[in-house]
Parts: structure tokens; C-alpha cells; sequence
């Protein structure tokens, strides 16, 4: 893929694209090994529909050894507000449902990472690799969306015609996610940020229907699915004093830097998740890679009862 391909511009033409020979898997384990990666470039693995099944191959072979997943999603925004203030976790979860049921999914990012930080290197010693998926289904022409939502995400790159042109189908897509080791998996832990609206979306592809009725469902579906270690950045904050704010001012808070890519996009936002989950958990918890207490676990923000 080439470098505007990884930075959001226009992807290799089908007619060219030879999909590589997967190399050789080596045999180390990354448990009890810490590595240097600090000097290693990192690079967004681009995803389009002809490239879905080897880049998911990929992600199959690496998710036993970088089983810490920090996910993002990019979507059309909000179009739908209801008229009340939002006090309750089961109000905010319809309005949540109603523009998740109403809007279509654009971006999927997707770090993998082991306990101490160490990205896959799919056997190349001086790059690590993160995930960007971009999906056709949205149609800015016929779909609902929220305009300023739609021109911030093209002023940050997200070009829409050759999404709708070149992306991945959100149903393929999914069906390759239930086999590709990141879903009923116990040994898999989740790193997002305010990610309601990302496991909603997800959620929606995955079972191809809308939204359960209720939060409890809802929100004993995300466990059966993703697992009982979901964290979520945003309500950890609320234990963390000085944090506030959204993702990009926490991690200035954090001393946290952006390695790769454009905020509002989602494998960018991915790996800046993890980074500062990281930190988080160095400096508020000190748990290092034994993870975090349960009780932090299953709750999302604004959703904030427990799914199990």
C-alpha cells in the first residue's frame, strides 16, 4: 500500500494491486519480553475490499500474541437528539440506538498490542502496523448524516468517493471479524474512549439487525460478544484527577503524542486510545501489565451501569 493510501488518500487501483505472499511466521512469544520500539515507524495498514481477506489473515495470526485491542470508530455523526436532559444512562442509550439503527458505519480502527506496548511487526524489523478499514456503504449523496460531521472527517482526510468506491462491505466485514480471533475471546482485552456509539456500530454489523431495545441488553450483548475486559478510557478518567476533556486533551495531558496519522481518523485515534490507556494505567493505577481491577471493567461512559 502505498503512502497516501495509509494517510487517507486514494487507494492502489484494483486493476494493479497483487496482494503479498504472507511471509513466514516466527515462532517467539512476546510474554515476559519487553521490546524497544521507540525508534520503529509505525504504519496504518489501509484496508479496502480487496485487501479485507489477507489483512484479516494477518490479524488472525497476530491476536494470540498482541491480545490488547484498542478500537475507534468513524461514523456520520449525530442526527437524531431527543428532547430531554440527558441524566439517565438509559435516555442517552436511545438516542445512542436511534442514530445507530439510522446511520452507517465509515471507519474501523484497530491497534493490536501485548502487555508492555509492543505493536505486530508482521516480520518487519523496523516497522510496527496498525488498521484502518474503510467501508462503502455509506453514501454521502443518499445517506443521513450530520454535515459538520461529514466536513470535519473530509477536512482530516476521509475521502468519501472512494470509500463508497473502493471500501469494504460492512457485512463481509463482519463476517470476518466473528472468525478472526477479536470476538468471543477470553483472553482478548478491549481499550476504548467514550465508545457507546463504537460498540454500537459494531454490534449492529456484527448481528446485522438494529440495537436491542433496552440498555441491559444492549449492554449484556457487548459482553457475550467483546468479552468481560472492556475499558473505556473515558469513565477511567473519572478516577484519574486532573484528566478531562476529550481524546486529544487527555493525551496532552498525558504527555501523550500522536505517532501516526490525523485525529478523526480512526486508526489514528486507535493507537492514541492505547497510548493513553498506557499511561493511565502506569501513573493512576499501577498495575502495569497485570491490567486493571475488575470492577473498572464492562462500563462504558454515560452507560454507566454493569453489563454484568
Amino acid at each position: 500500500m502505498g503512502s497516501d493510501a495509509l494517510n487517507g488518500g486514494s487507494p492502489t487501483p484494483l486493476s494493479t494491486y497483487v496482494p503479498p505472499v504472507n511471509p513466514p511466521r516466527s515462532t517467539w512469544s512476546a510474554a515476559g519480553v519487553e521490546f524497544d520500539n521507540s525508534k520503529k515507524e509505525i504504519k496504518i495498514r489501509s484496508v479496502w475490499s480487496y485487501n479485507l481477506e489477507h489483512e484479516f489473515a494477518l490479524i488472525r495470526q497476530e491476536i494470540d500474541r498482541f491480545s490488547f485491542v484498542s478500537m475507534d470508530t468513524e461514523f456520520p455523526g449525530v442526527v437524531i437528539r431527543h428532547h430531554h436532559p440527558y441524566t439517565d444512562p438509559t435516555e442517552r442509550y436511545q438516542t445512542l440506538k436511534s442514530n445507530v439503527d439510522a446511520l452507517k458505519l465509515i471507519q474501523v480502527g484497530i491497534t493490536l498490542s501485548d502487555a508492555f506496548g509492543n505493536l505486530p511487526d508482521l516480520d518487519c524489523p523496523d516497522q510496527r502496523f496498525i488498521w484502518e478499514f474503510n467501508f462503502r456503504d455509506f453514501d454521502i449523496s443518499r445517506d443521513d448524516h450530520a454535515p459538520n460531521s461529514i466536513d470535519l472527517l473530509r477536512h482530516q482526510g476521509i475521502n468519501f468517493e472512494w470509500t463508497r468506491q473502493f471500501g469494504v462491505s460492512v457485512s463481509r466485514f463482519a463476517e470476518l471479524l466473528m472468525s478472526s480471533g477479536l470476538l468471543c475471546n477470553d483472553s482478548v482485552t478491549y481499550i476504548t474512549f467514550h465508545s457507546g456509539y463504537d460498540f454500537g456500530y459494531l454490534i449492529k454489523a456484527i448481528t446485522g439487525q438494529v440495537l436491542p431495545g433496552s440498555l441491559p441488553e444492549f449492554l449484556n450483548l457487548l459482553r457475550v460478544i467483546f468479552g468481560n475486559r472492556v475499558y473505556d478510557v473515558k469513565h477511567l478518567m473519572k478516577f484519574c484527577q486532573g484528566l478531562h476533556g476529550g481524546l486529544d486533551r487527555v493525551a496532552q495531558s498525558l504527555g501523550v503524542d500522536r505517532a501516526v496519522g490525523k485525529c478523526h481518523q480512526a486508526g489514528s485515534d486507535s493507537l492514541l486510545t492505547w497510548h493513553a490507556f498506557k499511561k493511565i494505567r502506569e501513573f493512576y493505577f499501577d498495575n502495569g501489565e497485570e491490567g486493571l481491577p475488575d470492577k473498572y471493567a464492562g462500563v462504558l461512559y454515560g452507560l454507566e451501569i454493569l453489563c454484568f
